[in-house]
């Protein structure tokens, strides 16, 4: 983690300090800010109307009565993408542009997703006996296993699909 800090906050910044001054050194100073403030402004009106439409699809996947994992998902990733281009450089523009293609920020998306599945059910219970399938907050069809982990299939036959609700009152 600290290595991935030291890149965000050391060598990006060098690296688009670099870019802009080879930019500056061909197109000249007023062009490359122009360009600089052009792209920043061309990025906030694609992310808005990216995030609008994702909005709208998590709207509609809500109103069907299903999760939208991979439309909050692609909104985070949006708003990462928002950030990139508003931060002056060329560097951070093109992966925020990159971002904001919309089957690329689908697959991030989807990898983001079953990571984090798979991190949540292996760090769910002892022993890991939790369900990514079935489970209120996952979407299923992003989960890449159907069987608890850590169990055998028959004992996973009797328990799969059931959901045990109730409440309780703690009396000492």
């Amino acid at each position: 983690m600290a290595f991935v800090l030291f890149l965000m906050f050391i060598l990006i910044p060098i690296l688009e300090v670099s870019v802009i001054i080879q930019v500056g050194s061909v197109l000249g100073v007023m062009p490359t800010v122009a360009l600089m403030i052009l792209s920043a402004m061309i990025g906030a009106s694609l992310v808005r109307s990216q995030g609008v439409a994702t909005l709208m699809s998590v709207r509609q996947k809500m109103a069907q009565g299903q999760m939208p994992s991979t439309e909050i998902v692609e909104g985070l990733l949006l708003l990462v993408a928002g950030v990139l281009l508003v931060t002056p450089g060329f560097v951070t523009d093109i992966v925020g542009i990159l971002i904001l293609t919309a089957p690329l920020r689908k697959l991030v998306a989807l990898a983001l997703i079953k990571r984090f599945q798979f991190q949540v059910v292996n760090a769910a219970a002892p022993g890991g006996a939790y369900y990514a399938h079935g489970r209120p907050g996952f979407d299923s069809s992003a989960a890449s296993a159907n069987e608890p982990l850590n169990s055998t299939s028959t004992e996973s036959s009797d328990r799969r699909g059931h959901v045990i609700d109730g409440e309780f009152e703690r009396k000492d």
